[in-house]
């Protein structure tokens, strides 16, 4: 089961780090489109326009940074076995089941792999500090 954790913590990273990726061009598309409407347009419509499309854009890429944070910190905690990271797992694997069909995916693997038995004694026997 530890190579199943590990496994899940990676792909946890990767989902985030895709998440995050997608903020980025997010905010490089909102930043291109106000520079397009700011010396395309006349005076007083880009003055309309651009806090618009400047609030929707960061209300969007913030969106989509707290959506792709838990899971990186999750994915983060997999890898190095800590308990907190085996609940929060559970409750991302939970919440990605509605993302069909690659969430439904990673949720069903995530709830499998962290509600087993051994799993289980895996993050237990890493809570246990060694003497």
């Amino acid at each position: 089961m530890v190579t199943h954790v590990k496994v899940l913590g990676v792909l946890y990273i990767l989902v985030s780090a895709l998440g995050l990726l997608a903020a980025l061009f997010l905010m490089l598309a909102v930043g291109a489109a106000s520079g397009i409407v700011a010396t395309a347009a006349e005076p007083h419509d880009a003055a309309i326009a651009l806090p618009i499309i400047g609030i929707s854009g960061m209300a969007l890429v913030m969106f989509l940074l707290l959506l792709s944070a838990p899971g990186l910190v999750t994915g983060i905690g997999l890898l190095k076995f800590r308990p907190w990271s085996r609940i929060l797992g559970i409750a991302l694997s939970a919440i990605n089941l509605i993302h069909i069909p690659f969430g439904t995916v990673l949720g069903v693997y995530g709830l499998w792999v962290l509600l087993n038995r051994d799993s289980e004694r895996v993050f237990a026997a890493a809570a246990v500090p060694s003497a």
